[in-house]
């Protein structure tokens, strides 16, 4: 049997009946300033075209909280780079959109190419 979602104690069905107001009592302080501080004008009109259910959202807007109406909805984020796309789950409530969209690679480092310090000139070639 599968564990039904929980967030603070509410279902989703709840939160999704919540206002605003009732939702941001639930989140950590920060998140909770920053939804009762009111939104920009560029999450409004991200806030707008996901209530419209529009196809394809683009937005470089990282900052927004995520909210119960946003679940189920894919966004393609900016990293700086690329566009990268992002389905909205359950789990996600209360983060900020730019937490799953990284903007830095991962280093590997690998054996030196020739030429590349003073050292390497005595290593072969192969």
């Amino acid at each position: 049997m599968a564990k039904e979602f929980v967030f603070r104690g509410k279902s989703i069905e709840e939160l999704k009946g919540m206002s605003l107001n009732e939702f941001a009592e639930l989140l950590p302080s920060r998140e909770r300033r920053s939804i009762l501080r009111g939104f920009t004008g560029e999450q409004k009109k991200l806030l707008d075209r996901i209530r419209k259910k529009k196809k394809n959202i683009r937005t470089h807007c990282r900052d927004l909280i995520i909210f119960p109406e946003m679940v189920g909805v894919s966004l393609k984020v900016h990293n700086g780079k690329e566009w990268v796309l992002v389905n909205i789950g359950k789990e996600m409530l209360g983060h900020r959109i730019g937490e799953f969209v990284l903007t830095r690679k991962s280093i590997k480092h690998s054996s030196p190419g020739v030429g590349a310090t003073r050292s390497s000139a005595a290593l072969s070639v192969r």
